[in-house]
């Protein structure tokens, strides 16, 4: 999955570290092999590559495991799909007291998503904790 990242001179790696530098390892390479998938399927949009991104979370869930039973790391892949596609408006991010690591990925999607959007992506993020606020 790297190789296939690196021939693309993408460095899935670095940007999931430098999005959330607390990050568990495995973390990112989820989401290198998700990055993989999306380039091996030909995406061109950016709302297909979350989802197939999404794939390579899946991927890296437990088996049986809460996660793997909720299906989250397609939940996420499409979460990121639907907040690229023009039809949504608005995002409005919850975050518990603490939900720093959270917060991170919430602000990264709010800094990158209208770089693909015709119409900006409106977002609330509501609830931080006082750490994460300052991020």
């Amino acid at each position: 999955a790297k190789t296939v990242c690196d021939e693309k001179g993408i460095d899935v790696y670095d940007i999931v570290k430098s999005t959330q530098p607390i990050a568990f390892e495995n973390a990112m390479w989820a989401y290198t092999l998700g990055a993989a998938i999306a380039i091996k399927k030909g995406c061109t949009k950016a709302a297909e590559a979350a989802a197939a991104i999404g794939e390579g979370l899946q991927a890296f869930c437990i088996p049986g495991s809460v996660a793997d039973d909720r299906k989250v790391g397609l939940g996420h892949g499409n979460l990121g799909a639907m907040l690229l596609r023009e039809e949504t408006k608005c995002f409005a991010f919850l975050a518990g007291h603490e939900s720093f690591a959270a917060a991170e990925g919430a602000i990264k999607i709010a800094e990158k998503a209208n770089k693909v959007r015709q119409e900006p992506l409106r977002v609330i993020l509501n609830g931080l904790g006082k750490d994460a606020a300052y991020i």
